[in-house]
């Protein structure tokens, strides 16, 4: 729930500044309050890889202004200096802001976080600090690495890019578990630097990279290893040569057990870019679901959808709605929920017109969509969510305990008859309206069809015969390696007859059944791929030249 003005802190003359982590990278570690503080921000300052992770919860025009560091190499060349972030808080917050400055893992562990409290704290502007997980505490739980054991091993915690030689000296000495914030480029000097305080070259070592992301990748090695075995594994430095990494070393980090502990890397699609052929607001649900996975979906429509090219239908039965002409009104997607609720606001009305009739609804989806508008549907099928199953659900026309014998069926242009077939034959007359009209999406991105067609993705969620046919015809084939998934047999007929090959068919015609199989193949090919004693890779880093072929 969004807070209200009186759950955040009085806002003074010359504003208020919230000092908030923003956790290691995973948008779900951000606390309740943080996403409080985040709705209420008037100005966001934050780098841009913590932007990315905190943007969505802010309110819509939320200000973001621009916070560039600028080098020594592009100060003597003349550029302009960027102000810096100190400036650009102190300076809302004299306007009388709310100032939200976000930064990575927890303000305590930031440094230049700390100057900027400082300097509110010297000019008189209230502040607040909301604590996030520091990267040293979360990225070893993501990569399965407990910092202490039932002895209370002894934790210390090293930033590489500031230690002095006494520091190494001290953890060198120690035997407890050490966790050391370093760089990609400058794991391996870390290590050294160990090893030359006193710790034996055979310490176990793992060294995690992009931690609680779906790129996050964690090696297993020793102090005396981790530089052959990074170089065998081909790690490449991040452009920016300053690629952050978490390193944990000690006898007793439980760097023996990750291959049982590493829950986030050993989810059934880690890492995997899947397709999704619906819109954002259409998939959230099942986009949600995939992400459980571990799974990065990548939502492409292939439909748009168009009002209905004579609109007077539609206005009829909406009308008829108000005026008692009907027993049922059927919603069967959630287009249809949409185009209601849109002829109603032009109408002035609202989920109050669907008082004394009863509400049918084809899936979960489509029900909570109708939840959203204020109506709670009387009737969502039981089993197969579809019009089959609704219609095993739909009680026969009863002139004794049914007043109407009408039902309104809001539907798309391209709508299967079934459901009419059905209700008629069930003794119902049906207004069967085109309540909207489906057509070809426009062309994604070029990035977006050059990914389809070159192997980019690792999988595709086909939910209808139209989303092969639509995606094919605005972005081309997927890639050979791409696992094809379809939500039943007619969808993946229709994607074989377009050359491709069916890897996943779902077990029920449900959206989440589908991502369900689709996971439980990526279980089967990770656990294959270890018994076969071969590295666990995703479909799209085995991309072969060829295009994907029908097979028999």
């Amino acid at each position: 729930m969004s807070p209200t003005t009186s759950d955040l802190p009085a806002c003074s003359a010359s504003g208020h500044v919230t000092f908030l982590g923003a956790g290691p990278g995973d948008p779900g570690l951000l606390t309740l309050r943080a996403v409080e503080a985040l709705a209420g921000a008037d100005v966001l300052i934050a780098e841009p890889d913590v932007l990315e992770v905190v943007r969505s919860h802010a309110r819509a025009g939320v200000h973001t202004p621009a916070l560039t560091v600028v080098d020594d190499v592009s100060a003597a060349a003349g550029i302009p200096a960027i102000r810096d972030a100190a400036n650009l808080v102190m300076e809302a917050a004299r306007g009388g802001k709310r100032v939200v400055r976000a930064v990575s893992g927890d303000p305590g562990l930031d440094g230049d976080a700390g100057t900027e409290m400082l300097a509110c704290a010297t000019a008189g502007i209230p502040f607040e600090v909301v604590p996030g997980i520091a990267a040293a505490v979360g990225v070893p739980a993501y990569a399965g690495v407990p910092l202490r054991d039932a002895q209370g091993t002894d934790v210390r915690l090293v930033d590489a890019r500031t230690a002095s030689e006494r520091c190494w000296t001290e953890v060198g000495a120690s035997d407890g578990t050490v966790v050391v914030s370093t760089t990609l480029e400058s794991v391996a000097g870390a290590a050294g630097e160990l090893v030359a305080a006193g710790r034996k070259p055979d310490t176990p070592m793992t060294v995690t990279v992009a931690g609680t992301t779906t790129r996050q990748r964690t090696w297993n090695a020793t102090l005396g290893t981790i530089a052959q075995i990074l170089k065998q594994a081909k790690v490449l430095p991040s452009p920016e040569g300053h690629q952050p990494v978490i390193a944990v070393v000690g006898e007793r980090s439980a760097a023996a057990q990750r291959d049982q502990l590493a829950w986030f890397e050993s989810k059934p699609l880690f890492g995997w870019k899947v397709l999704v052929p619906r819109t954002k607001e259409q998939a959230a649900s099942l986009s949600d679901q995939l992400r459980s996975y571990g799974a990065v979906p990548h939502e492409v429509p292939t439909i748009a959808v168009e009002p209905p090219r004579t609109p007077q239908q539609m206005e009829r039965a909406v009308k008829g709605l108000v005026t008692g002409r009907y027993e049922w009104i059927a919603f069967t997607s959630v287009n249809a929920v949409k185009a209601v609720r849109e002829k109603f606001e032009e109408y002035g009305l609202d989920a109050r017109a669907f008082a004394g009739i009863k509400v049918a609804a084809v899936g979960e989806q489509t029900a909570a969509s109708l939840v959203d508008f204020g109506v709670k549907p009387d009737l969502v099928p039981s089993g197969e969510q579809s019009a089959a199953g609704l219609l095993e659900d739909w009680p026969p026309y009863d002139p004794v305990f049914d007043p109407i014998d009408r039902v309104f069926l809001p539907r798309a242009d391209i709508a299967t008859e079934t459901l009419v077939a059905g209700l008629i034959e069930l003794g119902w007359e049906v207004d069967d309206v085109t309540a909207y009209r489906t057509v070809r999406a426009s062309p994604p991105p070029a990035e977006t069809r050059e990914a389809i067609k070159g192997g980019g993705f690792d999988a595709v969620l086909f939910t209808s015969s139209s989303t092969v046919r639509n995606l094919v015809g605005i972005a081309g084939k997927p890639h050979n390696v791409t696992v094809i998934a379809c939500i039943g047999p007619a969808t993946a007929k229709t994607a074989e007859e377009h050359g491709l090959r069916v890897d996943v068919l779902s077990p029920e015609p449900s959206v989440h059944k589908l991502a369900e199989a689709l996971a439980a193949f990526g279980t089967q090919r990770r656990e294959a791929a270890k018994e076969a004693g071969e590295t666990v890779t995703r479909p799209s880093e085995r991309r072969p030249g060829s295009r994907r072929r029908r097979t028999t």
